[in-house]
Parts: C-alpha cells; structure tokens; sequence
C-alpha cells in the first residue's frame, strides 16, 4: 500500500511530525482510537487530563490537526469500537487513502528512497516507533503492512539534526570547525539559514557573525556539539534563498587529484564508465580508471554498482568500499535465534 503522508509537509517541521505520528498511528489500526488513547500514543500531545487548561489546550490542538488533515484530504473517519463505547474514535479509512500505483523512472525511484531513508534518519523514525510500542502495550492490534517501514540507510554527520533544527527556529549557533590548512579547530558562530546537499556532502549556511558575512560550512568538519546562543526567531535568512548556489560559490570546483584502478564488468555500470578516465577492455571485465577528490565519495558510489565492480587500487579506496559493505551487511543481518 502506498500513501500519501508527503502531503502533510506544508506546514512547520513540529506540527508536521505530529501530523505524520498521527497519520501513522491511525494507519497502524483499524479499530476507532479515542481522543485519550491518541494523546497517550502520539507525541506532540501530551499533556495533563486532570489540568483543565491543560486538557482545553490538547482539545483545540487536535481539532486544529484533525481539520488539517481532512483539508489535505485524508479520510478521517469518526466512530466507535463497540455499542458500549461512550467517546467516539478516529480511524483513516486506507481504502480511500492508498494511492494506486504510481509509474516512476528509476532515477525518480532513487530520488524518492533516498529522500524517505533521509527523512526516516533525521529524526521521525523514533517518533513512530515510539508510537507503535504505546500502541501495543495499550493491547492495540497494530498492522506492520500499513507503516511506514523506510530504512534508514542514507548516512548523515550526527550535526545535521542539531543544524536544521536551529535554520528552523532561527537560533544562532556555535561550534569548533577545522579545515585542513590549520592544525586545530576554530570558534565559529553562525546564524543558519539552512543544511544542503552538494556534490555528496552536507553544508549549512548562514550569517558567519564574527566575519559579518554569508559563509558556508562541511557537516564533516564540523568538532564536537553543536551549541544553541540564542533565543528562537532571533534573525531572518535572506529573500529568495538559494542554498545551493551559495555552496557552489564558496566551495569551488573540485580538484580529483585521487586516482582509483576497478573492475567492471563487460555491460555494467554505465554511469561509471561515463566518468572514466580510461577503459582497458578485457575479455569478460574491463579495466577502468577514474579520477577522484573524496575517498569517501568515491566509495559510496562504488558501493552503489555491487558486485559489477570490483577495486583493483588504491588501497585507501578498497578498505572504504569493504567497510561500506560491512555496514551493509550488519545492517542487513538478521537476528540470530537461540
């Protein structure tokens, strides 16, 4: 069953986990859940049922999400379990909310798992999960078919929540960075606009404050915490921003000063080949060279070919490809039974 949970993104990232948890949820059953039940199981509810205010401010909330989703239009049903039942129950109908199958190419299919692994990794993964487990130890029957089981798979630096969660609420921030010209980590402070992908690599950008000046920084280089100075809604990004021009700006052209010697196998890894340097043909593999800047860059794109590509040297690049393959595996692995 495919649904359409990405139509709640249109609202801030707080209220759309929420709204998310909630679709989950309500997917995950399909027995009616009362209001109490929800607010016990979903995060972003709770709340105290014995303080009136408390309990007034839950119920606006609710409404306020329950109106969201019907105006994105997921079918909200209301009803009630049994005849006994005093308080009604919420449920999606998934007859009427599972979209039919949609035809994609395979580089669309890519981009759609890699957002969903990234979106899963960054944080709403926990959440369901949490869900979930309130669910069934509230003695809920929960459907595994009707989640949202996406792997998260796509790696990211441990500052990219910490980061986004700042450009979000416009806090400043601080933290140590190290580029390789210097011999330690330096002080910056920065007022993020927003995290972006570039050519494989995670950057923020924003408001450097001790260079009053836009600027860019690698995720990877990034030492330590990501430390919060500031109070939330402190500064506005720019109009019209466009993230990725900013990286392009400041990071330069690439220099692929590695070289790396594989294998391929005759008719595979075409969008390998496209990039070679220099292809030797052989009788049942060819030889191919390829030029590189990032040992881990190379890497993860190696990964990607499986087992139509293997790495003849350097050294540095095979030990990255096995070690990926590790990760894989491990990740992969099922649980032993005793």
């Amino acid at each position: 069953m495919r649904t359409n949970t990405a139509s709640v993104l249109g609202v801030s990232r707080t209220r759309t986990e929420r709204l998310v948890n909630l679709v989950i949820c309500l997917l995950s059953t399909r027995r009616f859940l009362t209001a109490a039940q929800i607010a016990a199981t979903v995060p972003g509810y709770e709340h105290d049922p014995e303080d009136p205010k408390d309990h007034e401010a839950f119920q606006r909330k609710f409404e306020r999400d329950k109106s969201e989703l019907r105006e994105l239009g997921v079918p909200l049903e209301t009803g009630s379990a049994s005849v006994f039942d005093t308080e009604p129950g919420y449920r999606i109908a998934r007859r009427d909310y599972a979209l039919p199958d949609i035809p994609l190419a395979p580089d669309e299919a890519a981009a759609v798992g890699i957002a969903g692994r990234l979106w899963q990794h960054a944080g709403l993964a926990a959440a369901a999960s949490s869900g979930l487990a309130k669910l069934r130890a509230a003695g809920v029957d929960v459907d595994p078919q009707a989640t949202l089981g996406v792997e998260p798979i796509v790696r990211v630096d441990p500052t990219f929540a910490p980061l986004t969660a700042a450009a979000r609420d416009r806090r400043t921030v601080a933290f140590d960075y190290r580029v390789p010209e210097q011999d330690g980590p330096t002080s910056r402070r920065l007022q993020p606009w927003g995290v972006v992908c570039w050519r494989g690599r995670w950057y923020v950008v924003g408001h450097d404050l001790d260079r009053a000046a836009p600027r860019c920084f690698r995720l990877s280089r990034v030492v330590g915490a990501v430390r919060l100075t500031g109070r939330p809604g402190a500064y506005e990004p720019p109009r019209d921003l466009d993230l990725i021009s900013y990286v392009a700006r400041f990071s330069g052209p690439i220099e692929r000063t590695g070289r790396t010697t594989v294998l391929v196998r005759k008719g595979r890894a075409a969008g390998l080949r496209r990039w070679a340097q220099e292809t030797v043909p052989g009788p049942e593999v060819d030889r191919v060279v390829l030029r590189y800047a990032d040992v881990d860059f190379i890497a993860t794109q190696l990964v990607n070919y499986g087992p139509d590509v293997r790495v003849v040297e350097p050294p540095e690049v095979r030990d990255a490809v096995i070690q990926r393959l590790k990760e894989t595996a491990a990740r992969h692995e099922s649980p032993v039974l005793a």
